[in-house]
């Protein structure tokens, strides 16, 4: 019986530590995707637009929009979006301009 009881609490540890490390995982995998594609980006003091989006691992991507200011003189600091995908294997951010994201209001 002891035994038993001993298996028990042994295999709850596990499992509680294959959780922690999976948290950590998927914490470790946010602060990657954020510093990768804050560095491939062509915006100044780029910041996430919610949450990352994650792709099944038969695709390996995560999805993040960024927004920040155009860097050109001629926009003024204009507001500008981008949509970084983050490639899980390569552990590599490609970035391209989304402006279109954004709603238009259109004015009476």
């Amino acid at each position: 019986m002891n035994t038993k009881i001993l298996s028990l609490i042994a295999l709850a540890a596990l499992a509680c530590q294959a959780r922690a490390s999976s948290d950590e995982a998927w914490a470790a995998l946010d602060r990657a995707v954020l510093e990768s594609c804050t560095r491939a980006s062509g915006l100044n003091h780029p910041q996430p637009v919610g949450k990352a989006a994650q792709f099944d691992d038969q695709l390996a991507y995560t999805a993040l929009l960024l927004q920040g200011q155009y860097p050109q003189k001629q926009l003024r600091g204009q507001s500008g979006i981008e949509l970084c995908l983050y490639n899980k294997r390569t552990r590599t951010a490609a970035v391209t301009e989304w402006d279109s994201i954004r709603p238009v209001i259109k004015r009476p």
